[in-house]
């Protein structure tokens, strides 16, 4: 059987691969290392917990594992009670200091979280498949290193789980998934990262090439719908059916260019090309729009400040404000895009910019050294009661926070990607 395709992340660490099912490393080799890290780290180890104390957070250390090591220190768990995909984003980040670190203590952190709230038949608390919500896949990418790393079938199982909702996932008239069963119709930019590099890891581990096929449609569809000729950015959502109050009644699509909107679509292009073949139907086309749209945003970056708007294309408009969630996105697609050779080597240099202005503009650190990460736009979205418009007053009237997972995973991804 043939290995999963993974990407070569600079800086080593180990890698996974293979089905989810196949036989994978034990975690017994690891435990006499895994004490000694947690010491080294600062963490002390008690009642079959590991709790970070402060001599984790030293300065010394790359940003990467500064926020990572502040994320675990702010709690025991990152899920807090639920199956979400905020909080799968930040279990990904520290997947990946972990891979680059190799450091043992990540991965325990990652299991704890992740079992208590997955059972050993693999079903998973708190999700519910017949919702068909796109945003409950994300924090199943996560499962497949945990199998990999332990062996234990539970992590295997859920991954079926989420597999068999995109079976079932309902579909506009060309395909599209639909965001979630209380959205129907629509497809929005943020469904692209819920949903598809999870989608594309199962594929290539199970050798579906049908299914791979189907990613990259789902890419291909929303932005043949979403783009604006005239900038090059996609808009935040597409209706089918031209319908929603939200929606354009010529193209169906929302009104502004929100930037997590796009972020969302960038990173997870970026890592559903980790999985596709390179002799794969349209995977051409699919770097062909991520370039593009890389272009467009790159002509909105911030001048001065080196990071990106909230309203992506209004940088002076009234209320409007730096955002770091998206920026910290476009620096990780940027930077990866230029590794793995699918953006030119520019792109890294406007990825380093943008990681000195998020430095700047949005990381504030305490005298214990714990990173908070601000200027986060908490959440923003399309209809529902109260109903969301899409105007720019809209997006700019959502609170602004700090420590939003949004935000932290993907600086976390951004500085681990640059190595910083």
């Amino acid at each position: 059987m043939t290995p999963a395709r993974h990407p070569e992340r600079s800086g080593g660490g180990a890698k996974s691969s293979g089905c989810p099912h196949q036989r994978a490393r034990g975690p017994s080799r690891n435990a006499p290392r895994f004490l000694d890290s947690l010491r080294s780290l600062g963490m002390t180890v008690g009642l079959g917990m590991t709790v970070l104390t402060s001599t984790a957070l030293s300065a010394q250390q790359p940003w990467s594992v500064r926020v990572a090591n502040s994320v675990m220190q702010r709690g025991p768990a990152a899920v807090y009670g639920k199956w979400d995909y905020t909080a799968g984003l930040v279990l990904l980040g520290l997947e990946r200091v972990g891979e680059r670190t190799g450091d043992p203590a990540y991965a325990a952190y990652i299991k704890r979280s992740v079992d208590s709230l997955v059972h050993p038949d693999g079903s998973i608390a708190t999700y519910n498949p017949a919702e068909h919500n796109l945003d409950q896949i994300n924090e199943g990418r996560v499962l497949f290193a945990l199998y990999d790393r332990t062996h234990d079938a539970r992590y295997a199982r859920a991954a079926d789980r989420l597999r068999e909702q995109l079976r079932n996932q309902p579909r506009t008239s060309e395909g599209g998934f639909w965001h979630k069963d209380i959205y129907p119709q629509q497809m929005w930019l943020d469904g692209l990262y819920m949903a598809e590099p999870f989608y594309a890891e199962y594929a290539a581990r199970h050798h579906d090439t049908t299914a791979m096929n189907d990613v990259v449609h789902q890419f291909l569809l929303i932005a043949r719908h979403t783009r604006d000729p005239k900038t090059g950015l996609f808009y935040h959502a597409w209706d089918a059916t031209h319908h929603q109050p939200w929606a354009d009644p010529t193209t169906g699509d929302s009104k502004n260019f929100w930037g997590r909107a796009d972020g969302w679509y960038l990173m997870a292009a970026m890592d559903v090309l980790d999985y596709l073949p390179k002799d794969l139907p349209q995977r051409g086309a699919l770097i062909q729009v991520v370039q593009q749209l890389a272009r467009a945003v790159a002509n909105v970056q911030d001048p001065v400040s080196g990071v990106w708007w909230q309203v992506l294309d209004q940088p002076n408009r009234a209320k409007n404000y730096l955002e770091a969630s998206s920026s910290a996105m476009f620096v990780y697609a940027f930077a990866k895009g230029a590794r793995m050779g699918y953006l030119a080597p520019t792109y890294r240099r406007l990825a380093e910019r943008g990681f000195d202005g998020m430095l700047k503009t949005f990381v504030t650190v305490d005298p214990g050294g714990l990173v908070s990460i601000n200027g986060i736009c908490k959440v923003a979205g399309l209809g529902g009661n109260p109903p969301r418009d899409g105007s720019y007053a809209y997006y700019v009237s959502e609170p602004v926070v700090s420590n939003d997972y949004k935000g932290v995973g993907a600086f976390i991804l951004a500085a681990n990607e640059l190595g910083r």
